[in-house]
Formats: structure tokens, sequence, C-alpha cells
């Protein structure tokens, strides 16, 4: 069994939330080489540092069979999986039923590198950004229920529509969601007619100047900001939006994990502002 050695690394708390939820190995097949254990370890290493596939370090399995159980455990939607477990588990941890009733919706852009190819990346006007554009559906503490990355240059308003169906598949019990000025106007009827869904729209004080934080939407965008900690989410690297969405969803996996692992006590800080806001 290697040692543990990099911060990235699952602790034996957050291994024993994960292992159970792969898949069991093939009967009939020839033994696995490599730990499985070691291999999530590769894929945090990964997601976390934001080093290419051949740059992982010579300790840890090699990048063609990690990459090669990334690509698998994708196919067979591993991670959907997870996160249909794992923020149930934190809700219950927090006192809160399995299944949200409601959710927050926001998007960011992010810069796209030159592997990105054309057909899969745009301009964001707004932003001032050329690349692609992720949305996010999470519950009320911030734990992600659904993602979807698209061209920078498609609006939140038509974006929003995937991400918000994809929510609608994953909590059906999620009926009422928390949305910035960017998404109102046609979204609200379609998810109101389609989806049966509520938007309620979280607009900034007129009076603002600078940061501030905003009820409700706090929580969806502290998530980004711990996603984009994530060195290979600060930039699209991937060549298919597919797999930058499988990134974000590691990403928010081991966050999961290691918020449930301390028994899913928040920080000092962010119990301050679970108190200040909600």
């Amino acid at each position: 069994m290697r040692r543990s050695c990099y911060p990235s690394d699952l602790s034996d708390d957050e291994w024993a939330l994960v292992e159970p939820l792969l898949p069991p190995p093939g009967e009939g097949g020839r033994p696995e080489k490599h730990s499985r254990r070691a291999v999530v370890d590769a894929i945090s290493y990964v997601v976390r540092t934001g080093c290419a596939w051949r740059a992982l370090p010579a300790d840890l399995p090699p990048w063609q069979t990690v990459y090669w159980y990334f690509v698998r455990w994708e196919k067979r939607r591993v991670t959907l999986r997870m996160l249909d477990v794992l923020p149930a588990a934190g809700r219950h941890v927090d006192g809160r039923g399995g299944q949200p009733t409601a959710g927050i919706i926001d998007s960011q852009s992010v810069k796209g590198a030159d592997t990105v190819g054309r057909d899969t990346r745009g301009y964001d006007a707004g932003k001032k950004i050329n690349g692609r554009k992720r949305f996010i559906v999470t519950d009320t503490l911030g734990l992600l229920l659904t993602v979807t990355v698209c061209a920078a240059s498609v609006q939140d308003r038509d974006g929003a529509k995937t991400a918000l169906l994809g929510a609608y598949l994953t909590a059906p019990a999620c009926r009422f969601v928390f949305a910035d000025a960017g998404f109102a106007g046609r979204l609200v009827d379609w998810a109101h007619d389609v989806l049966a869904t509520t938007i309620s729209t979280v607009r900034k004080p007129p009076d603002q100047k600078g940061f501030a934080v905003l009820p409700r939407r706090w929580a969806v965008e502290r998530t980004l900001a711990w996603l984009t900690a994530h060195r290979r989410l600060a930039r699209h690297y991937e060549r298919h939006p597919a797999t930058s969405e499988a990134m974000i969803r590691w990403a928010a996996i081991g966050l999961m994990t290691r918020r449930l692992a301390r028994g899913g006590r928040p920080t000092v800080r962010q119990h301050r502002r679970h108190l200040e806001y909600t």
C-alpha cells in the first residue's frame, strides 16, 4: 500500500465513503494490479494540482492506468451516482432531509487553453473571456447537484435550461431555485411551464458598492470559489465539455467527502456566515 504523501490524498474516513460507491471489480478477468484507492488518489492529484496526466508522480499508478479508470468510470456514470449519494448524506448530517426542496444556480466563465477546440469554445462579451462557461446547481448548503459546461458565448438564460433539467432529474423535490438577474426573463416562464420550477431572482441592493455577500446566492458562489481552487478547473484544458464536467464532479466529490469525514461540521467562518445570511 502506498503511503499517503500528498495533500490531495484521501484519508481513511474519506476512502470509506468513496469505496462503496465504486463499481465492483470485473469477474473472470485479470486481477487489478493497482489499488483503487491509489487510482482515486491519482485522479484527485490531477484535479487538485492541475498537472497533465503524463506528469503524474512516479509513486502513483501509471498515467495510462489512471486515465483508463477515469474514462471507464465516467462511461459507467460513477461520479453521477456519487452525486446522488454524497449530498444526501451531507444533508442528513446537517439535520436536513435527504432531498433538497430548494436550489441555487449560477454560472462562471473560464478561459480555455489551446487544447479546447473552436467548436466548443466561445467569447463571453460581458466578462471578456474566451473559453467555456460552467453552470452549476447546488442545494442551499452549497452541495453540488448538477453541472453543465458549454461555450462561453452561450447566454445564461439558454445554458441554464440544461442545468435546470439536470437538477430536475437529480433532485425531483427541488422546485424552487434562487438565481441572479442574469437568469431572469424568458427562463423564468420556461422553468415554470416545463419543469414546474419557480426561479426567484436575488438582486443586488441598488446602493451596493464593491463586493458584498448576498443572501442565498452566497452558497453557490462559495462553491464556485472552492471548485476554482482546484487548479485543473482554474482554466479549461479538456477537449470535450463532458470531460470538464467530470473533472468538476471529482472536485465536488472531494469537497463533500472532506466535509463528511469531519462530521459535516462547517468551519468557524462558514458557521458564522450561515447564521448571518440564511
